[in-house]
């Protein structure tokens, strides 16, 4: 097979390392040809010197090239990654920092809450211009799997606006997944999931073991005596106690899409476990992030000598895309969770919103599981979310200040906060502090900053509950020691 697949943000840390090797784990895929793209020139070399030493190494007949030149990359192309995080850390920091002097204190802010919403304003943008170029110099009917945040927001303005055969890709079906098998001491494999809803608030509707059913108080209380999972999943754990079902996302993530967990300071310590970033520590994927990119600089060397090793000795992760693609042109069926437009396949949930559901591939595409309803509680949170996705996504598309103050105004974490003319000028505060990520609102940035001349509500420097600083390298690596030492591994999660 000779097809060509792009990847743009191909500069990402770590990700298309991953995402390559899986593909050229299925042996159809040696001679595809893999074109690279970023708008970072310097991670867009390391990372081909990288993939290209795995090339080397096995002796494989894939073709590999990289450019800054999108539309070049995407010339021909069948299938294309996006993985891209416009504005960089530097406008992620903003994300974090800025809705903290109002008393909004994210963990990772980059689904909905006031960072997730500016995040799909900066995105948004770029992304119609990657539809725009798809659409006219990529193979027709190509598609494009999209990996970036926010998933729902982002893949909503590819189909609806942008015009290009899109589905969305996340790996937090599969970590939870991983984690109920953990708690409930089985493996993975003998444990078969129906998950349903909307992207990071997905919800485990039917568990199985064997074919037998796993009930609400079996999975709580295996959670409530798991020695690490009853300290790092309070939130999760506290949702399943009343909902009756188990969340997709994880600690840290799932209570900032809630309005309950986060609204009170003093009480935020009480839900949240500082043991790694992912359980709900104030700005903790920024500082990940942060670090993880200062690590990737120094230890280039490092990575480029393992990406030396054989690639029989590497395991395929359970990614999507490398299924996906395997299914759609050999015909070997792949079953997982995708995030694509409703259309009736969730009853209860809005037609034009983007679910993540079951579905299965095959050389006639991505077939949907119809026909499913959510249980209450469930389908009122992901409701709330997807309203202000919706509006989120219109503002984006059209520049409009007025829906994007709405769209936060309307945010479940930020509405338990802030009152509305609190959220009126921290948006103007971040629409004035990202400025040059967001060109359709450059008629209305000089307004924004006319108003922020006079403040009209006084704001305050915090840091939030639970901040931490970032590590140096070295920091980090006597910490990868001490953990392989004890027979563990770095300790860090991927996000989705």
């Amino acid at each position: 097979m000779t097809f060509k697949i792009a990847i743009i943000g191909a500069g990402s840390v770590g990700f298309t390392k991953k995402l390559i090797s899986d593909l050229l784990k299925v042996p159809e895929f040696e001679e595809v040809e893999f074109a690279l793209t970023d708008i970072n020139a310097h991670n867009l070399e390391m990372i081909a010197g990288i993939i290209a030493r795995i090339i080397e190494v096995n002796g494989l007949k894939t073709r590999l090239t990289h450019t800054t030149d999108r539309r070049k990359a995407l010339e021909g192309a069948r299938y294309v990654m996006n993985v891209v995080r416009i504005g960089g850390l530097e406008a992620f920091a903003s994300d974090i920092s800025i809705p903290l002097k109002y008393g909004v204190d994210q963990c990772v802010g980059d689904t909905i809450c006031a960072g997730g919403i500016l995040y799909a304003q900066r995105g948004i943008h770029a992304m119609l211009e990657f539809c725009q170029d798809i659409r006219e110099v990529s193979e027709p009917g190509a598609l494009l799997l999209n990996y970036a945040n926010p998933m729902a927001m982002m893949t909503w303005a590819a189909i609806d606006h942008g015009k290009v055969n899109t589905v969305g890709l996340c790996h937090g079906v599969q970590n939870g997944h991983r984690q109920i098998a953990t708690a409930l001491g089985v493996p993975m494999d003998e444990t078969d999931i129906i998950c349903s809803g909307i992207n990071h608030q997905t919800w485990y509707l039917d568990i199985r073991h064997k074919g037998r059913k796993v009930t609400r108080e079996e999975l709580t209380e295996a959670f409530e005596r798991h020695p690490v999972f009853s300290q790092q999943e309070k939130v999760r754990i506290d949702v399943l106690k009343r909902f009756g079902f188990y969340s997709t996302e994880s600690n840290g993530h799932l209570s900032e899409y809630l309005p309950w967990y986060r609204k009170r300071p003093e009480q935020i310590l009480d839900w949240i476990s500082l043991d790694e970033w992912i359980h709900g520590e104030t700005g903790g994927y920024l500082r990940y992030t942060t670090e993880n990119r200062n690590w990737f600089e120094t230890d280039f060397p490092k990575f480029l000598e393992e990406a030396g090793k054989p690639l029989k000795d590497y395991k395929r992760t359970d990614e999507h895309a490398s299924h996906i693609l395997e299914a759609l042109e050999t015909g070997r069926t792949y079953r997982g969770h995708f995030n694509v437009k409703n259309g009736g396949v969730i009853r209860n949930l809005p037609a034009d919103c983007i679910i993540e559901s079951p579905g299965f591939v095959d050389r006639f595409g991505i077939n949907m599981v119809e026909g499913i309803t959510l249980p209450d509680a469930c389908a009122a949170t992901c409701s709330a979310s997807v309203n202000v996705q919706r509006m989120g996504m219109k503002a984006a598309i059209a520049g409009n200040v007025e829906l994007l103050k709405q769209s936060v105004l309307h945010d479940p974490l930020v509405g338990a906060i802030c009152t509305p003319e609190e959220v009126w000028q921290m948006v103007d505060e971040m629409l004035v502090a990202q400025a040059q990520w967001l060109p359709q609102y450059a008629d209305a940035i000089p307004a924004a900053k006319k108003r922020l001349e006079n403040p009209r509500v006084k704001t305050r420097e915090w840091n939030g509950a639970a901040r931490m600083g970032v590590r140096s390298v070295e920091e980090l690596r006597a910490k990868q020691s001490a953990k392989l030492s004890d027979g563990h591994g770095l300790g860090t999660k991927v996000m989705g």
